[in-house]
């Protein structure tokens, strides 16, 4: 079975290939390797797969490394012809599509960016899927497309036509595509609305690198909603897993599906939608609290009002996920801080 794994130098995508070799899977990974976090922490994580920088070659597919079973492209996802090419000349059973323009802040000053990564580059991938016979398309979604929502705790049976960033309404936008195309085309979809991932690798951009790092330096952290948030964090090695259960099991047509009162999370198509995340919120003053002790350091804190983007809340309803593949996350938030800050003291080689 050949799997393609977009946005493979990403904080989710790394992990994913890492486990999809150690189960013997013959991957393809690609990623831009765009600059809007650290590029270095992006080349370290390919390095862990056995691929350095210096091997990357852009457009062209490498097989240099450890795993013989694993190779990479550097490519662009608005790469139009090139993408469709990758998809002929591979001939891949499953893509597992993680790439994409991250951030709520961010899009609110580059637009631009989430319209062509996020919804011309999801186009081009599952244009790839629709030409060439692709077995199971998973792609991520995400929690904030959950937006102005105040039912907890999250289900993907209501509606979700009320985002409040930009970045959220591309997610929303991605599972409407995907929706028209299993229709049309008969191509299995799954879309993966994702609770706030934490853990080793992570991005510098998320609130536990950025706590651990401004902690650590003594600088204040600022905290937004004067600490008043909440959210579903969830471990890497359990999202991860959610991903490999769902992989091999390609979405279905929803037999008691009905128009008159259409049920967002299915079709008639083949479609799903799941959210995957821990299904318990944390309070984030409980969240810094962990990484205080874990780090024996007390936070500098700086108290702001609500950001605009921001939801205030978190908290993903799993009983579908659960009920299908019987997803059980098991890292609480205790264990996985430790985990991340034992990472993030040896990638930085520094001494607690």
């Amino acid at each position: 079975m050949k799997i393609l794994v977009t946005g493979s130098a990403g904080f989710i995508g790394f992990h994913v290939v890492k486990k999809l070799i150690e189960k013997g899977y013959e991957i393809i990974g690609l990623d831009n390797i765009n600059d809007y976090y650290d590029i270095g922490l992006k080349y370290a994580r390919l390095s862990q797969l056995g691929l350095e920088e210096d091997k990357i070659i852009y457009n062209k597919l490498i097989n240099n490394n450890i795993h013989s079973y694993y190779r990479f492209i550097k490519l662009n996802l608005e790469d139009t012809e090139n993408i469709l090419r990758l998809f002929k000349t591979e001939k891949f059973q499953i893509v597992i599509h993680l790439a994409a323009q991250a951030g709520v802040r961010f899009s609110l000053e580059n637009p631009g960016k989430y319209i062509s990564s996020n919804i011309e580059g999801f186009m081009n991938i599952i244009e790839g899927c629709r030409y060439y016979n692709i077995n199971h398309l998973i792609y991520a979604s995400s929690s904030s497309v959950y937006g102005l929502n105040e039912k907890f705790p999250f289900s993907t049976h209501d509606n979700v036509d009320h985002p409040i960033s930009l970045y959220a309404a591309s997610k929303k936008a991605n599972e409407l595509i995907a929706h028209s195309y299993s229709h049309l085309f008969n191509i299995p979809s799954t879309g993966l609305r994702f609770f706030t991932v934490y853990g080793p690798w992570g991005r510098p951009d998320m609130a536990l690198f950025h706590f651990t790092k401004s902690i650590l330096e003594n600088n204040p952290i600022n905290i937004f909603n004067n600490g008043l948030m909440e959210r579903d964090f969830t471990y890497i090695d359990d999202i991860v897993n959610g991903i490999l259960l769902i992989m091999e099991k390609p979405a279905t047509p929803n037999k008691s599906w009905n128009g008159l009162k259409p049920d967002p999370d299915s079709s008639i198509a083949p479609y799903k939608i799941y959210n995957i995340g821990k299904g318990n919120p944390v309070k984030l003053m409980d969240f810094i609290e962990a990484i205080e002790k874990e780090l024996g350091i007390v936070a500098i804190k700086n108290f702001l009002p609500l950001q605009p983007g921001d939801v205030i809340k978190t908290w993903a309803d799993t009983t579908e996920l659960i009920k299908d593949f019987n997803y059980q996350p098991k890292t609480d938030i205790q264990e996985g801080v430790k985990q991340f800050i034992r990472w993030y003291l040896s990638y930085y080689n520094l001494k607690q």
